[in-house]
């Protein structure tokens, strides 16, 4: 049976709000019909009817390696063969906890989930039960994933959606939560149980944080006896091999991991030092837990991914990073299209200003000028598809080779050009 992705998008209305599973995948900020993926492949991805696209989505993130690489293939049907759930604790989930607590300096145990929302989730409440506080601050236009107290003025798809929270999260659930400008350091009392913010913030294109933010974050913290909590469910293992940790000689109290550390399975997870983690049940009073948490084929396809991501990997990456990059701004200065690409690291943004944004106001300002849903589509009538929101980044992995990166600039041209008009 052929299928279109017109008449899959209409089937998915009936039975899915939207016709999606995550708010962004309907288009709704960049208009039009989502392709429905049949299958993906290194830097591909084909859709129902056949056409191939060269994805810089990767799964926002996981796909590192390029999609359906053989060695996480290859761990996910030798694990798959010996079952796919338990209820028991594994080898697996040990060994992937101690991969990852290995590359992470100051990080001494953590509890694996099965999202990065439940980590981020989990994390603040370790937070708040080490402490005995309640207060947490948050920064606009740092997404959290999709827990009550840290919906309010979320990045990614909150920000895609036009949202600045969210219906049904009552008052009660954002009374401890305060949101506070990116790269400003805020003031922190006593009654501040953590500061939760993304090192790098990624899910409002890409913002970077301004020289001394991170330390001041960190200093007023001590100071005021509250932890720090570095979400790094896109940083984490795509920045760098220690992260943004590693990358920036800041250390948090706390962490919260997600995408890479699984390979493409639903996974994550949040730790912090061993006295700190000495709270979580059943050593402490603070209280999370999961069916399928530390599930045998996500911790096989994450240990399979984290083996190939050794330090030569993360050179090989930043290269190819900094190639798309490059390329992208010629191709937007040669068409006369104002535009601005941040890159730190491997990580790769996109804004339609030729001024760098530093918070989220300066972000959504240029957001809303109306230029990303024409070039999105302009490009992905070329066969290239970046994420359908202007709030997202690009991922280009170790599968994006040379060829493949040039191919994708010319088509960048082409579509820089069609945008100007």
């Amino acid at each position: 049976m052929t299928h279109t992705n017109a008449d899959l998008f209409a089937r998915g209305q009936q039975v899915m709000p939207g016709g999606v599973n995550s708010p962004v995948r309907s288009f709704r900020s960049v208009g039009g019909t989502p392709y429905f993926v049949e299958r993906a492949e290194g830097p591909y991805v084909w859709d129902v009817e056949g056409t191939r696209y060269i994805d810089f989505v990767q799964s926002y993130g996981p796909g590192i390696l390029g999609h359906a690489h053989p060695a996480v293939t290859d761990a996910i049907t030798a694990a798959a063969t010996k079952g796919t759930s338990y209820g028991a604790p594994t080898l697996g989930e040990v060994e992937l906890a101690e991969r990852i607590c290995d590359r992470i300096p100051g990080l001494e145990m953590l509890r694996l989930t099965s999202s990065g929302t439940e980590a981020a989730m989990s994390a603040i409440r370790l937070a708040r039960g080490a402490t005995g506080r309640n207060t947490v601050i948050k920064f606009a236009g740092c997404y959290h994933g999709h827990t009550d107290s840290l919906l309010a003025a979320g990045g990614s798809g909150i920000a895609n959606q036009g949202l600045s929270g969210c219906d049904g999260v009552p008052p009660g659930a954002v009374a401890d939560t305060i949101v506070a400008p990116f790269n400003v350091v805020p003031e922190i009392d006593e009654t501040v149980a953590v500061v939760a913010v993304e090192p790098v913030a990624a899910n409002m294109g890409l913002v970077a944080p301004a020289p001394g933010f991170l330390e001041g974050l960190r200093e007023a913290c001590d100071a005021a006896g509250a932890m720090l909590l570095f979400d790094e469910v896109i940083t984490g293992f795509r920045l760098g091999y220690g992260g943004a940790t590693e990358w920036y000689g800041v250390q948090p109290d706390v962490w919260a991991f997600g995408k890479v550390i699984g390979g493409g399975l639903p996974v994550g997870c949040y730790g912090a030092s061993r006295e700190i983690m000495g709270h979580i049940s059943p050593l402490g009073g603070v209280y999370q837990g999961g069916t399928l948490s530390g599930n045998p084929l996500a911790t096989a396809a994450g240990l399979a991914t984290l083996d190939v991501l050794d330090r030569g990997a993360y050179t090989e990456l930043e290269r190819i990073a900094a190639r798309l990059a490059d390329g992208m701004t010629a191709a937007f200065d040669a068409a006369g299209l104002p535009a601005s690409v941040p890159r730190i690291g491997p990580l790769v943004g996109l804004f339609f200003d030729e001024a760098v944004p530093s918070n989220f106001d300066e972000v959504q300002a240029i957001a809303e000028n109306g230029i990303y849903p024409t070039f999105f589509h302009e490009l992905l009538q070329r066969g290239v598809a970046l994420a359908p929101g202007p709030y997202e980044i690009l991922f280009p992995g170790l599968a994006h080779s040379d060829e493949v990166i040039d191919a994708a600039l010319e088509a960048m041209r082409e579509a820089a050009v069609a945008t100007v008009g």
